[in-house]
């Protein structure tokens, strides 16, 4: 339903204009492109600090097998010197 005194064109329901033309609206909606293309160097210079570094890896003291730091061994299950994972033995 339409309120009183307004229309189709003014309450955004349809947009009546000459085909072929292009309103302002649609004329400006586009997106920004860069003007000009970036050298090698600028985009490798960006690129310098997306590489992935590699994982902190530390030794199990009861066990020497490597771990992560701060975990419990996935090995021996020993974290601090006690025992806190309940690991089984591998037949």
């Amino acid at each position: 339903m339409a309120e009183k005194g307004r229309t189709a064109e003014k309450a955004g329901c349809g947009l009546k204009r000459k085909p072929g033309r292009a309103t302002n609206i649609e004329r400006n909606c586009t997106m920004p492109n860069p003007k000009r293309r970036h050298s090698t160097r600028r985009t490798a210079l960006r690129r310098s600090h997306d590489f992935l570094t590699a994982t902190g890896v530390s030794e199990c003291p009861n066990c020497h097998e490597k771990k992560l730091p701060h975990r419990a061994c996935a090995k021996c299950g020993e974290y601090k010197g006690r025992v806190v994972l309940d690991v089984k033995e591998a037949k």
